[in-house]
């Protein structure tokens, strides 16, 4: 027998009629993910738990949603198409309400960046591929755990430039412009290195 798997079993669900009684009963959610397949899948996972499911794929597609819903919960990807990352959709949501649970999903992931998503109002940040579950799981655990391990990952060039750059849009409030002014390149580079990231 194979162990259940929340994303496969929610491929097969029908989002149009979420099972009733689930944890996730009257609660809205807002995915923004660019990524139209995984996007769908958890759509369908979350609505089968019972909740109203918004989608969008960029900081404009989420801010016009946001003009007439008010959800209580975000899943958002730190990498979308565009100039604006989800750092930028984090902020804000976390702008919008305050008590919104915000997990950002990464497959790239850095301290640095982690840090900036919890600064922003995110309240946890998981490594992608992640599960309803564990989403769910994270909604739960706005507090910290002072006995998860603590280990160690040696941290390439790569890895430290990438953080440079988030830390930079971070403090330039993701002006593209200003922030490629104090890395000391061109703007269409930033925006080429960001795209190049996101694709990975």
């Amino acid at each position: 027998m194979q162990p259940n798997d929340p994303e496969r079993d929610a491929a097969a669900a029908d989002p149009q009629t979420p099972t009733q009684g689930q944890s996730g009963a009257g609660r809205v959610l807002l995915i923004v993910e660019d990524d139209a397949a995984f996007a769908r899948t958890l759509r369908r996972s979350f609505e089968r738990r019972g909740y109203q499911v918004l989608h969008a794929t960029s900081l404009e597609g989420m801010n016009e949603l946001l003009k007439e819903h008010s959800p209580g919960y975000a899943v958002v990807d730190l990498k979308l198409k565009g100039e604006a990352s989800g750092l930028a959709c984090v902020q804000a949501l976390h702008a919008q309400d305050a008590d919104m649970l915000i997990v950002v999903l990464t497959g790239y992931a850095s301290i640095a960046t982690a840090v900036e998503a919890v600064k922003l109002g995110a309240c946890h940040y998981l490594a992608k591929p992640s599960t309803t579950d564990d989403i769910e799981a994270a909604f739960e655990r706005a507090t910290g755990d002072v006995d998860v391990e603590v280990t160690g990952r040696p941290t390439s060039i790569k890895t430290l430039e990438w953080e440079h750059i988030h830390e930079t849009l971070a403090a330039t409030g993701f002006n593209i412009s200003e922030a490629a002014r104090r890395l000391g390149m061109h703007r269409r580079t930033l925006a080429r290195k960001l795209e190049k990231q996101r694709i990975k």
